[in-house]
């Protein structure tokens, strides 16, 4: 039986698809089929993903004709074959041992999911790193802040991920949240490694860009957690604000609007908003700043 399927939802991204697949091909661990999941491109991504499955018969293109990235990474329902589903979107990079660190995970057959620390990115290197908690991923935590970080971090169990039912399609901001709730919610152990496997693109202008959309996201996640008896007590809340206000000086929004966000975070909950002391200093401090800060150095601040 195959160990890994991996799952690449890609739309017009000719300038970062050869550089993800090769990341890929370099695994360490190499028993995984690749499942190229093009979304309408109207750009030469098709020619890449072509060019890799001629090359290596463990890549395959399969179409999604605009129907979005949770379609894209629903074709795992279906489609996959290894018995382990690992996403990866199609501008980020994975550590060559990557597939190989989460196989040994998985020997634990308690594990249903799992994730690592993530290394955010732009042309200039990798930055900063994800922070990973050292316990079990609970639905209340997911209500704060989302320790995942980014899809291409995720591995689930096949016959886990067929049990969840896959991601909303009707979403297109924080369907991820929206699942990884549910996920927790019908009681799958979802954990965090404390190494570095996934090397995150940041951009300013990418989906998670969009704060109306990814508040409108957040409250079909909310909703979800309310089917299941959760609602996010006051430190999430504050947690979820204060993700708010850094995603604002990333985003170059109106400098107010930070500023509004964490003090709003911070009236909610002190201890919510300070329970990460580093974090949520800096967030205040940037928001205070924001209107002496060029723009370019509020995103470069707080791009991750």
């Amino acid at each position: 039986m195959l160990r890994f399927t991996i799952i690449i939802p890609c739309y017009n991204a000719e300038t970062t698809l050869a550089r993800t697949l090769e990341s890929l091909r370099f695994q360490t661990q190499p028993d995984w089929e690749a499942l190229i999941v093009d979304d309408g491109s109207t750009d030469s991504t098709r020619a890449v993903a072509e060019r890799f499955a001629a090359e290596d018969c463990r890549f395959r293109l399969l179409p999604n004709p605009g129907k979005g990235p949770a379609s894209a990474r629903n074709v795992a329902l279906n489609a996959a074959r290894g018995d382990l589903i690992a996403f990866c979107d199609a501008d980020d990079l994975w550590e060559a041992d990557k597939l190989q660190r989460m196989l040994e995970v998985f020997a634990d057959p308690t594990v249903d999911a799992a994730f690592a620390r993530v290394a955010f990115f732009d042309e200039a290197g990798s930055r900063t790193l994800s922070t990973v908690p050292a316990e079990a991923i609970s639905v209340q935590m997911l209500l704060g802040e989302n320790p995942v970080c980014t899809m291409s971090n995720l591995v689930v169990r096949r016959d886990v991920f067929r049990a969840t039912g896959g991601f909303d399609c009707a979403l297109v901001h924080n369907e991820d949240l929206e699942w990884l709730i549910r996920l927790c919610a019908c009681g799958f152990r979802l954990i965090g490694v404390q190494h570095t496997l996934v090397h995150y693109r940041t951009s300013p202008t990418g989906l998670s860009s969009d704060l109306d959309k990814m508040r409108a996201g957040r409250e079909a996640a909310l909703a979800t957690a309310l089917r299941f008896g959760f609602r996010p007590d006051a430190r999430a809340e504050a947690i979820h604000l204060r993700y708010l206000a850094r995603r604002a000086l990333r985003t170059g929004a109106p400098v107010r609007e930070a500023l509004l966000l964490a003090c709003s975070g911070i009236g909610t909950s002190p201890a919510g908003f300070f329970s990460d002391l580093r974090r949520g200093g800096l967030t205040l401090a940037g928001a205070l700043a924001a209107p002496l800060l060029p723009r370019a150095l509020r995103q470069a601040l707080f791009s991750h």
